[in-house]
């Protein structure tokens, strides 16, 4: 016995630390990451060089609904209310019409190539009808990959929060397929009864219990290394109780990561470099099993098949579903195409494919293995094209700051201001000269190994670490003054404008000097006031707008003032034409036509829609 617990730990153990060490190779080479630990699997698997034979279905989707909950927890945790409003009315349409669009597509093909009857075609839609979070949130996050804060925010809240709807989706089909003729038209019928009930309980559940927890933790006293345990033991009770109830756990944990993320909670800066950890070991264990769970030995009876519907997946069905659901946001085409191609499927697909398994479908088998070869090809394709096809439809972004060296410090209690430690670079504005702001307050510098205080040590110097007493919502406005200087290519330089217009230049000004019409009704009004009225909200850097033959581009924008910083090129730079499907001209041409109609403006068009 104990022979055979101390093999299946050094097992374990193992695999998880060739999965990190292999991280390496996903660095260096730009290979999803998440593919590396699902491929470990596989080669560990039965089939595989390892030989370990693994088949507990039950098991796997236990272990993997608890791993799927954590990281739906990090997810919310993770996402700035900000970034939630900007995102939320399309995102949520993704999450919800865009899964339900998708998956009534992928079914038309799999019905036809995997001979299966339309329920089960239906299912196998539902199933790889979501994205996966951790790959997307690698890829954008980890990956260093620099878009307009609209389109990230969409990917990020549709990734976090689509799971819980393929997941009710799935669950419900299984039910009806096992049901059989009459159980399939009364489950029919109360669908929609269980649609509401699952999402409104796993609504109001995860903000309630959230509420609830936040208010109980910020009133006890504990030791520090014990908050994250009981937050993320909050989050778990969440997920379970919201279940019990009948609602939806995972939308309840993503929900309440949300609230408690965003709210005053002690602890979560000490939870936030805790969640790390833990959400890594999550998505690992994950990939992981699943590949244990799997057997590339049935692979190829439905390879090309499986492989075929992936590509519909990618290149029809969910483009056609993203521009059904974003027609109504302005959105440009190149925008879309972007939303489109960043649907990586990852563990929640092959996690749902164990159901049918679980369920006893005669298909279970070929719905999972169907499933993971889709996931194969998503990551194989989509995870490796993603930066490229980003700079090709001209979505990236220069960055908004260079380096910089911080580490932030929780203050006890429910203290309004963070201590920030940086260190000076030797480029940076501070040690140009430049102030550090009144509400700002340096407390302690650190300089060859001695601390002094800040009359003692006088102007800053390279290589000093000041530590700072600052409200966290300004934080970034700090990270400026202290990142080191920020290189940018003559590509960087062209993206931004040859010129510099002062925001309150009226548009009349410069519409006479560069030659392009302006409605005389509108000649007078400030030049950041034109681009705030006529460009799609929310505003970010790298909005731009083609006026004749010159183009007006937002730089920067103050995130307190809202004070825009604008630059003026000449010669439009590269990405002029929309390089998109062709299904999504409509959607361009709708575009257009309501901006003529709400704000005629001769001479007007959008760079990305020339």
């Amino acid at each position: 016995m104990t022979e055979t617990i101390a093999l299946a730990t050094l097992i374990c153990a193992g695999l998880v630390v060739i999965s990190v060490f292999t991280s390496l190779i996903s660095f260096r080479v730009g290979a999803p990451l998440l593919l590396v630990f699902l491929c470990i699997g596989l080669i560990a698997g039965e089939d595989g060089i390892g030989g370990i034979a693994f088949e507990n279905a039950p098991v796997a989707y236990f272990v993997g609904s608890i791993s799927l909950a954590v990281i739906l927890f990090d997810s919310g945790f993770g996402t700035r209310l900000k970034t939630f409003r900007v995102a939320a009315a399309p995102a949520i349409l993704l999450a919800t019409i865009g899964v339900v669009l998708t998956a009534l597509l992928i079914a038309i093909p799999t019905r036809y190539l995997l001979d299966l009857s339309w329920l089960e075609a239906l299912l196998l839609g539902a199933i790889v009808g979501s994205t996966d979070a951790a790959a997307v949130f690698f890829l954008l996050r980890v990956g260093g990959i620099h878009i307009r804060d609209r389109i990230r925010s969409v990917l990020e809240v549709e990734s976090g929060s689509n799971d819980p709807m393929a997941i009710f989706l799935t669950v419900t089909l299984v039910e009806m397929a096992m049901a059989g003729g009459e159980g399939q038209q009364v489950l029919s019928w109360d669908f929609l009864n269980a649609f509401v009930t699952q999402m409104g309980l796993g609504i109001a559940c995860g903000l309630g219990f959230s509420f609830l927890a936040v208010h109980a933790i910020n009133r006890i006293r504990l030791e520090p290394s014990l908050y994250p345990i009981i937050i993320l033991g909050f989050a778990l009770s969440i997920f379970g109780a919201t279940s019990l109830l009948g609602g939806s756990g995972f939308l309840a944990v993503y929900i309440s990561g949300l609230v408690m993320g965003n709210m005053e909670l002690t602890g979560s800066l000490t939870l936030r470099r805790f969640q790390e950890g833990l959400t890594w070991i999550a998505q690992i264990t994950m990939f992981l099993m699943l590949g244990l769970l799997a057997t590339p030995s049935a692979f190829p009876a439905i390879a090309w098949q499986a492989v075929v519907i992936g590509l519909l997946l990618m290149l029809v069905a969910r483009p056609v579903a993203i521009w059904l659901c974003l027609m109504p946001f302005g959105f440009k085409s190149n925008e879309t195409t972007f939303i489109a191609w960043v649907g990586l499927r990852g563990a929640v697909s092959v996690l749902m494919g164990i159901l049918p398994i679980v369920g006893g479908l005669e298909s279970g088998q070929t719905l999972f293995n169907a499933a993971f070869i889709i996931v194969l090809t998503s990551l194989l394709l989509q995870g490796w094209t993603v930066r490229p096809l980003a700079k090709w439809l001209g979505l990236i972004i220069p960055p908004d700051t260079g380096a910089v060296e911080k580490i932030e410090l929780e203050l006890p209690g429910n203290a309004n201001h963070e201590l920030v430690s940086y260190r000076i670079a030797e480029d940076c504005p501070v040690s140009k000269g430049e102030r550090i702001p009144r509400w700002a307050r340096p407390s302690l510098v650190v300089r060859n190994d001695r601390s002094m205080q800040m009359h003692e040590a006088g102007r800053p110097q390279p290589g000093d670490y000041v530590y700072i007493f600052v409200p966290p919502r300004l934080i970034p406005l700090l990270d400026r003054l202290f990142a080191s200087e920020l290189v940018l290519s003559d590509e960087d330089l062209d993206y931004f404008g040859e010129f510099s217009i002062v925001p309150d230049t009226p548009i009349g000004s410069i519409s006479a000097l560069y030659g392009f019409p302006v409605p005389e009704e509108e000649a007078g009004i400030s030049t950041g006031d034109f681009l705030k009225k006529h460009l799609t909200k929310p505003l970010g850097r790298g909005d731009r707008m083609l006026l004749g033959d010159v183009e007006l581009i937002i730089r920067d924008m103050d995130p307190e003032t809202g004070e825009l910083s604008i630059g003026l090129a000449l010669e439009p730079s590269v990405p002029a034409a929309a390089k998109s499907p062709a299904v999504q001209r409509a959607q361009e041409f709708l575009i257009i036509a309501r901006a003529r109609l709400w704000h005629p403006l001769p001479g007007k068009r959008d760079k990305t829609d020339a």
